[in-house]
Parts: structure tokens; C-alpha cells; sequence
């Protein structure tokens, strides 16, 4: 399949996404989608999966002989965050799986260090944090466990904790919503969501990420045991990489790959016929470059960023035997080289759709 130029390709992917989402599409979404890519290279490459999908098949085609696993597809820097699991600990990790799919695994490394480059405006990623990737990738590959927080890895518990004047901000956005009734099956999907049945609650709609922007997200809220509690419904389809290679498919993978075995999972997040539910609370959230106070880039945050990559990569039954040797057949320079070619493909993209 010959490579379309970039306008083509975004129309080609806009109509799709239309055509799957009906009359949930929200118009208004994408337009802003298209004013916030503009705000640098690293946000472009955020709303694009779909693209990126089509030119790793193009760049990359030896990557198809690599051992494929059940991989996040859509990773970069701002795809981690926290929320306390069955037993109330504090985790950090992976926590959006929208585009999950079968693929190969070196896909998901190249895709996090070019986010790397893009993040720190640079064209060709610096061979140190290619290596902080590989590094953190090789050591789950061997020990692979979930990052939970209340008592490992307090460097990075510190930088997570969430501070008062955070949570302020969220509940008073939380109280600012503008009130709107969501259609059935997502009222049905947060009700489903709360702590227990019959409770009323009122809904609004939720404008959030980038490469999700025109996917309705509603939420709920409501008092509970003498509380504010909020619960997130967002629409799902399946991967942009099963469309991106010309595959039919309407299997939506989000559930499996978030509950794989080397995981301490959300116990509020939960996938019903293409309704993804989960629990929003200052403890909840996504790690944004923007708002934190340390580089999502730093070798030290790569290296765990590949660490919980190598976590999602071995729950694919039977995978680690067979990424380990490949892996280990690698040159080492070859993520920064990879890396390098991939920046140079979405900075061509995102100059074209700046003049467009």
C-alpha cells in the first residue's frame, strides 16, 4: 500500500472515524484537535496515531520479523499516570490502552523514544536516552512487576504524590461542568461505573487528550458517603493499527492488555461494548510534561518508562522467550538509529500540516 501524503491520509482517517463513531462523532472535538496539534511537533505526534502506523510500515519493514506481542501502540511520554488499585496502593504506569494491538514489540520502543526526541525539540534523539529505554526494557524483561509506589521506588513516588493545590484545581473544574444529559448507553455505562446501584447522578461532557479528541467522553458525579465521586465513560473503537494496514476487525483490546499479568491494574477501569468506564480523582490522573515539576524525558523516567513497557510486552503469553532473543541480537545503537529515521518522517508530516 503506497503511502499517502499526509492530507490524504488524515481525511482517509477522519471518515473513518465518523463512519465508526456515527452519531456520537463529536465535530466540535476535532477541530480542536486539529488548533492543539499545531502546538508543537511532540503534541502532533500524539494525535496522530493512525499516521503513525501507516509510516513505521513504510520506514520499518523488517520490524515485521520481530516477535509480536499485545503492545500499547499509541505510547509517548504523557501516556503514564497513577491510581490506587484493589488494595488501595498507589501505582504508576501505562494508563491509556486505546489503541492496543497485536504487533510487533520493537514498535512501541521506537514509537516512546521518538516521543523522547520530539518532547525535547530535537530531530535526532540523544543515544542516552535510547539507551535509559533499552535499559529499563531489559530489566523487565527479566524481572517484570508492576511499579506500585508505597514503599519502592520513592524518587518517583515523591515526583507523583499529588499536592493540595492540585486537588483544589481538580474538584473546582469538577464543580465548574456544565451540567448536559448524555445519551443512554453511556448513562447506562456510568451507572454501571458507580459504587453501588440506583444512585443518581448528573452528567457532563469531558473534553480530554489529543489523539482521542472527537470520541465522545461523558461523566458522572454524584455524593457518595459524604463525598464527591466521579466516573469517566469514553467511547472506544478498535485500533487505528488494524485500520492504518487495511485489516477489518471490530475487536477492541483495551480490557485484556490493562489486566495483563505483570500489571496491578485500575479496579474502577472496565470495557463493555465499546464503552471504556474508570474512577477520575486527583490520584487518577495522566502525568502531563507540561504541569510536572521534572523531565518526562530525563534517563531516569525513560528508563521506567521501558521497565513498564517490558511489564505489558511479557504479558503476552509465551513472548518474553522470544523478545529476549531478539532483543538481545540487536545492535545497540540500533533504537537511536531507528528512533531518528521515525522523528524525521513526523516532523516532515507535522511541517505540511502547519502550511495546511
Amino acid at each position: 500500500m503506497t503511502l499517502l501524503a499526509f492530507a490524504q491520509s488524515k481525511a482517509r482517517y477522519e471518515n473513518w472515524l465518523k463512519t465508526e463513531l456515527g452519531q456520537d462523532f463529536v465535530a466540535a472535538d476535532l477541530a480542536e484537535k486539529n488548533r492543539v496539534m499545531r502546538a508543537s511537533a511532540f503534541v502532533f505526534l500524539r494525535g496522530t496515531y493512525w499516521r503513525w502506523a501507516e509510516l513505521v510500515r513504510e520506514l520499518f519493514p523488517d520490524a515485521a520479523r520481530a516477535p509480536a506481542v499485545l503492545a500499547v501502540g499509541d505510547i509517548h511520554l504523557e501516556n503514564f499516570g497513577t491510581w490506587r488499585d484493589v488494595d488501595g496502593r498507589l501505582v504508576w504506569g501505562i494508563n491509556d490502552f486505546d489503541e492496543a494491538a497485536h504487533m510487533p514489540y520493537v514498535e512501541d520502543l521506537v514509537r516512546l523514544a521518538t516521543s523522547a526526541a520530539l518532547a525535547a525539540d530535537q530531530s535526532k534523539p540523544d543515544p542516552d536516552m535510547c539507551d535509559a529505554i533499552l535499559s529499563g526494557y531489559r530489566d523487565g524483561l527479566e524481572t517484570p512487576k508492576p511499579v506500585g509506589l508505597d514503599r519502592d521506588w520513592a524518587w518517583l513516588r515523591d515526583k507523583v504524590v499529588v499536592p493540595e493545590e492540585n486537588r483544589q484545581k481538580f474538584w473546582k473544574k469538577i464543580d465548574a461542568r456544565k451540567a448536559e444529559r448524555a445519551p443512554a448507553h453511556f448513562r447506562d455505562a456510568l451507572q454501571g461505573a458507580m459504587p453501588e446501584p440506583g444512585l443518581a447522578f448528573d452528567t457532563a461532557r469531558r473534553v480530554a487528550g489529543t489523539g482521542s479528541l472527537g470520541r465522545p467522553r461523558w461523566i458522572g458525579v454524584t455524593e457518595w458517603q459524604g463525598a464527591p465521586i466521579v466516573r469517566e465513560a469514553k467511547a472506544l473503537l478498535p485500533s487505528a493499527w488494524s485500520f492504518a494496514h487495511g485489516k477489518r476487525t471490530t475487536r477492541i483490546l483495551t480490557g485484556e492488555i490493562a489486566s495483563g499479568p505483570y500489571r496491578s491494574p485500575d479496579p474502577w477501569m472496565k470495557v463493555n461494548d465499546r464503552i471504556a468506564t474508570r474512577r477520575l480523582s486527583p490520584n487518577n490522573r495522566k502525568i502531563e510534561a507540561a504541569t510536572s515539576d521534572f523531565r518526562l524525558h530525563g534517563l531516569r523516567m525513560l528508563s521506567v518508562m521501558g521497565y513498564e513497557l517490558a511489564n505489558v510486552h511479557t504479558g503476552t503469553d509465551g513472548a518474553a522467550a522470544a523478545i529476549k532473543k531478539d532483543f538481545s541480537a540487536r545492535k545497540p545503537s540500533w533504537l537511536a538509529s531507528a528512533a531518528e529515521k521515525a522523528a524525521k518522517a513526523v516532523l516532515a508530516d507535522f511541517k505540511q500540516f502547519k502550511k495546511g
